[in-house]
């Protein structure tokens, strides 16, 4: 058994026996039943309301098992280093958040192996209105919007790198690459990690695609930078005319001049 195995385990039991939650689920490989070695430990835990304003949260995580350090990330979930750098993110909610689960994107995982708790039925409820997969981009308006939102960080990462600012002009690219897999995604129907395109990439795109897009990471020289955007300009380029009916024939005219220089 996986170190995670015995950790989701005591966190079910933990679920079970507290009687100020209301409802609690799941998420993620686990859920999956995908979770290897590498995967995280994820759940949402709803307590009611009075319960939760006075919870300690890291005394609760403790009672899942020692950890090395827990932090607030900046979504407002509790994330734990376990022994062995196994990681976990809990959200500590209350039951009043239950409804809100009925507007996320997507299931993560069948309903039945996301919930942990329902007392009122609620949670399953809301788990049921949730689309199995997360809406794609099929219209023209939306594919020309992802290809547009691909090439704005793109023009960001050109212009800071020429002003000088490498790092800045690195961080550009990273959003650069996932609308890059996104755009790849479409072309190729891979698409069933849609909402973290990077996930299995290197498994689930051809090995062209995938050569193109690690041509466009970099090291923060202004060399590299340069190299890395005409790169990404040319994978997008491909990408964004397969996928578009008609692309906008001035900005590339515009790109295919910067990127040259």
């Amino acid at each position: 058994m996986l170190p995670q195995e015995e950790l989701i385990q005591r966190v079910r039991e933990l679920c079970h026996d507290d009687v100020r939650l209301v409802a609690a689920l799941t998420y993620g490989s686990f859920a999956q039943g995908a979770g290897d070695a590498y995967s995280d430990v994820e759940f949402w835990l709803f307590f009611d309301p009075e319960s939760r304003a006075a919870l300690d949260e890291e005394r609760w995580l403790a009672g899942i098992a020692p950890f090395r350090y827990a932090v607030v990330n900046e979504f407002g979930s509790h994330v734990v280093f376990f022994p062995g750098l196994v990681r976990g993110e809990f959200h500590f909610a209350t039951s009043d958040d239950i409804a809100s689960v009925g507007t996320w994107p997507a299931l993560s995982a069948p309903v039945d192996q996301m919930i942990v708790v329902d007392h009122t039925g609620a949670l399953r409820r809301a788990l049921e209105m949730l689309r199995e997969q997360p809406s794609l981009p099929t219209t023209g308006a939306e594919i020309n919007a992802l290809c547009g939102r691909f090439a704005n960080w793109l023009v960001l990462a050109h212009h800071v790198a020429r002003r000088g600012e490498l790092l800045r002009a690195v961080d550009a690219l990273t959003h650069v690459h996932r609308h890059l897999l996104w755009m790849a995604r479409l072309v190729e129907g891979r698409t069933g990690s849609w909402l973290t395109p990077s996930r299995r990439a290197e498994s689930d795109l051809s090995a062209q695609v995938i050569s193109s897009i690690t041509a466009a990471t970099t090291s923060a020289d202004a060399a590299a930078v340069a190299k890395a955007i005409a790169a990404a300009w040319t994978c997008g380029r491909d990408l964004w005319e397969r996928l578009a009916e008609d692309v906008p024939a001035g900005l590339f005219a515009d790109l295919d001049a910067a990127v040259q220089r």
